[in-house]
């Protein structure tokens, strides 16, 4: 019997990607297991995920950091986050790390910061035995800064899942106009900021979803007045699946502007209903948009308003909805999990 385990410890904050990343690969691993195999979760209880009837879980706890009680030896234990400080007990079980991004080679940090982080993912790819990257434009950032040694390097793309809920109609807050619509933790690196000036010149309103930090809403609210459509944007916090499927079918247009993403599942989450996408150029973004969104090339308002009206214009006119939905069902979660088994059975018994 070949044993793997897959640290979910990152499940622990609710409304992220990594959440999701865990909990769609997770059930579709479980669901493409052969019989001499078997998948436990290494979770944290107090949020306990449901990957559905049979999982089985190790608990995780924070004091697993420095001690891990788990110690015999498993074939694989797959990392999901690429500081992860859970290792496996046992030195003879083979790790295998997903590094999601090295976003932090991008954001607003001073270099002793970088730096530092760098050595972390560094320490936790010298203890691994198999890295996957997912996204070309990660796998790239990884070889250019990180001594991978001899180590196998493989890129696989994440899935995605939009959960339909047909004949849902009562989001927490319903908006009143056409709406250009966006989700993500609200924090700098996502750039939300930018948008409010797409509003001039049309009647849309602006619906920003996700985690909210105080901080960064003053700034996006501050461009919001300069632009004097400050009670045409409504940042509206976390919201469950149901609202999130409401907004994502029911929105004008999607934008995305965000500064380093390692893959960007909220875009092709749009495109599987069919929207018009607007993304920044930036990272792994036009890799993962490919034809099928629009550009922001540059942040100024005028440029941004001249691409987004383009892409509406054209959108409108060319009615590319049927390869837009193509694309997005090209990122499927059964396809990665797939890829995923593969890497593990290369360990397996």
């Amino acid at each position: 019997m070949a044993h793997y385990v897959f640290d979910c410890e990152r499940m622990k904050y609710p409304n992220t990607g990594l959440h999701t990343y865990c909990l769609e690969l997770g059930k579709a691993m479980l669901r493409q297991l052969q019989p001499t195999e078997e998948l436990t979760f290494f979770a944290n209880f107090k949020n306990k995920p449901d990957f559905g009837p049979g999982a089985k879980f190790l608990e995780q706890k924070s004091l697993h950091k420095f001690f891990m009680p788990y110690r015999q030896r498993y074939d694989v234990w797959h990392s999901a986050y690429q500081t992860s400080q859970f290792k496996p007990g046992n030195q003879k079980t083979n790790r295998v790390l997903t590094i999601h991004d090295l976003n932090f080679l991008y954001e607003e940090k001073t270099a002793a910061k970088r730096k530092k982080l760098l050595k972390r993912v560094q320490q936790t790819v010298d203890s691994s035995r198999y890295i996957i990257a997912i996204s070309d434009f990660v796998k790239q950032d990884v070889e250019k800064h990180i001594d991978l040694g001899n180590k196998p390097l493989k890129v696989i793309y994440n899935g995605i899942n939009v959960a339909e809920f047909p004949g849902y109609d009562t989001p927490g807050y319903r908006p009143e106009k056409p709406f250009i619509f966006s989700i993500g933790t609200v924090l700098p690196k996502k750039n939300f900021h930018v948008l409010p000036c797409l509003l001039q010149h049309n009647d849309y309103d602006l619906v920003i979803a996700g985690t909210i930090r105080e901080s960064y809403l003053e700034k996006i609210m501050e461009e919001a007045a300069r632009f004097g459509v400050t009670h045409r944007v409504k940042v509206i916090g976390p919201v469950k699946d149901e609202d999130k499927y409401w907004y994502l079918k029911n929105c004008a247009a999607f934008a995305f502007p965000s500064l380093a993403e390692g893959f960007g599942i909220p875009p092709v989450e749009a495109m599987h209903f069919g929207k018009p996408v607007f993304l920044s150029d930036k990272t792994s973004l036009p890799e993962i948009g490919g034809t099928a969104a629009y550009y922001f090339r540059s942040f100024e308002p005028e440029a941004m308003q001249k691409v987004f009206a383009e892409g509406m214009q054209h959108y409108q006119s060319a009615q590319p909805q049927d390869s837009i939905i193509a694309h997005a069902n090209s990122f499927c979660w059964k396809n990665a999990a797939a890829q995923y088994l593969e890497v593990y059975r290369t360990f397996g018994q």
